[in-house]
Parts: structure tokens; C-alpha cells; sequence
């Protein structure tokens, strides 16, 4: 469950604080969507009722920061960027009764980042290898950890200390 702000132009180049906006100006409430369309992802704020469409906030590749805004006072509060399909465009405040429900809102918008990110990777063939490490080990191949056992300054502990890999 989300509500939905009328927002101030922006006052300072630096960004939105949620603090500016006034409970009046709560303009809607309802239920949010993030539905990833291919390479595009949809942020539909929808009737929880009915399900029809009060907006929506479409994030194109590479274009997360212009279309969803972080707040700078609160973790819990966006600024979406909507369209009408006609080259219009307006911004809303959107926020969130619960923090993990943002912090979930964020998780989902990532994903769908990796997501893209992977497919155009299978598509062009290039790698990711430097953004998401993977260790691969053959069949029978193992690793082993040797961790050397070193006393606390104290003498009462111990701290372990220089891992070194060894692949057989």
C-alpha cells in the first residue's frame, strides 16, 4: 500500500525532502506494481479494488535515477517521474507506511537492473565476469582453506588470520 503526494517543484538542485510535502497533499492511495516488460520496467499504481490504473512510471534501460528519485529526509519516500504518453510529464511523491516495504520497492527495481543487464549480456556475449565474480570448480576439483591459528594479544583467544586456496 502506497499514497501519493502532490509535490513542490523542486527547491534545490541537490533534491526532494519528503518533510516539504504536506499530509494535504495527499492526493491518492492504492497498491503498487513493478512489472518488468523486457528491458523496460513498469511502476503501476493501481485501484487495490478494481485494479484500475490511477498511474504509471515507466523506467527505461539505464534510466532508474531520472525516473524513481530518492529522497533526501527519508528512506521510505520516492519521486516518480509519470508520463502520459504524449511526451507530458509530471512528478509525484510516492510513500510507503513501512520501511521494508521500500527497502523491497528498491529490491525490486534492482532486479529488474540485473536482469536487463544479464540478458543484453547473453545477447552481445560479452561478460560480467567483473561485476558478478563466479568460481566454476570440475567435477572431483576441490578447494581447501588453510587458516593458521595466531593467539590474541590478550592470550586468552585465538585469531585466525591468512587464508590461502588451494585447488587440487
Amino acid at each position: 500500500k502506497v499514497a501519493v503526494y502532490k509535490i513542490p517543484p523542486r527547491s534545490t538542485s541537490v533534491g526532494y525532502k519528503c518533510g516539504e510535502w504536506l499530509q494535504s497533499d495527499k492526493i491518492w492511495s492504492g497498491r503498487l506494481r513493478v512489472v518488468s516488460c523486457k528491458e523496460r520496467c513498469e511502476i503501476r499504481l493501481e485501484d487495490p479494488n478494481s485494479g484500475e490504473l490511477f498511474a504509471a512510471c515507466f523506467v527505461p534501460r539505464g534510466q532508474r535515477e531520472t525516473s524513481v528519485e530518492l529522497v533526501l529526509d527519508s528512506s521510505r519516500y520516492f519521486v516518480l517521474k509519470i508520463e502520459d504518453g504524449a511526451g507530458r510529464h509530471a512528478f509525484i511523491g510516492l510513500g510507503f507506511a513501512e520501511r521494508n516495504e521500500a527497502f523491497d520497492f528498491n529490491v525490486a527495481l534492482s532486479d529488474h537492473e540485473k536482469y536487463v543487464r544479464r540478458e543484453h549480456d547473453k545477447e552481445t556475449g560479452e561478460s560480467s565476469a567483473a561485476v558478478y565474480p563466479s568460481f566454476f570448480f570440475k567435477e572431483g576439483e576441490t578447494i581447501r582453506i588453510n587458516v593458521k591459528p595466531k593467539p590474541t594479544s590478550s592470550g586468552t583467544g585465538m585469531r585466525f588470520g591468512g587464508f590461502f586456496f588451494c585447488l587440487k
